[in-house]
């Protein structure tokens, strides 16, 4: 599992005690501005999915949670066998975010579900993964 290209990864909509989801955003110039996304990110070796999620949310969002729910895995690309890992957090703790140095610009925001749900309507998330987990997390029943 060492290419990257290949590695399977983990996106999280966490969601606070008020219903809100974190949401990260940051400036990508290559993309054409400031998008919004989900934390997550790609499975070092031997960490499960599950390992993944947890692991990501605290570092890119400064949370960890009690409560998990896998919402599906699907393909990352058609000519790959990575896939992505969709997980909803619950019962949350805030902590620090604990950023790397590519992820410096990233800025945690609470929204509510109803306005996340627009952002991906208006095309302001830059990865396909965010609107898929926050569609499966608004239309399927809490565990």
């Amino acid at each position: 599992m060492s290419d990257g290209a290949l590695r399977d990864a983990s996106v999280i909509v966490a969601r606070d005690a008020n219903d809100l989801v974190a949401l990260l955003s940051a400036d990508f110039p290559a993309h054409g501005g400031e998008y919004l996304f989900l934390p997550g990110g790609r499975r070092e070796d031997g960490e499960s999915p599950l390992a993944c999620a947890r692991r990501e949310l605290r570092e890119e969002a400064g949370v960890t949670a009690l409560r998990w729910r896998p919402l599906g895995s699907h393909a990352i690309t058609l000519g790959s066998q990575a896939r992505i890992h969709l997980y909803e957090a619950r019962d949350l703790a805030l902590g620090p975010q604990q950023l790397t140095e590519s992820e410096q610009g990233y800025k945690l925001m609470w929204w509510p579900m109803a306005d996340a749900l627009r952002a991906v309507e208006e095309g302001r998330f830059l990865l396909p993964a965010g609107p898929l987990a926050l569609l499966m997390a608004a239309h399927t029943p809490a565990a």
